[in-house]
């Protein structure tokens, strides 16, 4: 399945993998969609719909990617490097393997350990923010800002430093 080449608006990644907090925290601010309008098919790996099944179970407010027809659950080819990655979770783990199985792909994860690791391995990665600037830049939406009230309403923690830097390349930096 991850042979095939995503025909998204950006088509120089051969597959767009996810991670869980993107996922639900896109979902909990009700813009899970500009996903697909950013990237065409997602990549969701095995463990992370996991990880969203526990939080439905739990009474989380989730995305279902099983029921989403622009993601496909996918499964790591070799799992025993994963306990090498013992400081991630286990999405996290099987996303940046997914991208080492599958180069020229685009991460999108938010765990900033996780992240590292992935650059470490030549990787590309993007976060929930960086997802919502690229949006503003396509021009899916129209401000960052108010976005950025609800992520943290939603529980998302992000650094003044960060938020001022995003604000600024969506050119929203005269907000306060």
């Amino acid at each position: 399945m991850l042979e095939q080449t995503i025909l998204a608006e950006d088509a120089r990644y051969n597959a767009v993998i996810v991670n869980t907090s993107p996922l639900l925290y896109l979902h909990q601010i009700r813009h899970l969609e500009i996903l697909q309008k950013l990237y065409g098919t997602l990549f969701v790996p095995t463990a992370v719909a996991s990880e969203l099944a526990e939080g439905k179970r739990k009474g989380v407010d989730v995305p279902e990617p099983e029921s989403i027809s622009w993601m496909n659950i996918v499964s790591t080819r070799d799992r025993r490097i994963i306990p090498l990655l013992s400081d991630l979770g286990a999405g996290e783990s099987e996303v940046i393997l997914l991208g080492v199985e599958y180069p020229q792909s685009l991460l999108i994860m938010d765990d900033a350990l996780g992240r590292r690791i992935a650059r470490m391995n030549a990787q590309t990665v993007t976060g929930t923010l960086g997802v919502l600037l690229k949006a503003k830049q396509k021009g899916s939406i129209p401000e960052i800002m108010p976005l950025l009230r609800e992520l943290k309403t939603c529980g998302m923690w992000i650094s003044p430093a960060v938020e001022a830097m995003i604000l600024d390349r969506a050119g929203e930096n005269n907000h306060t």
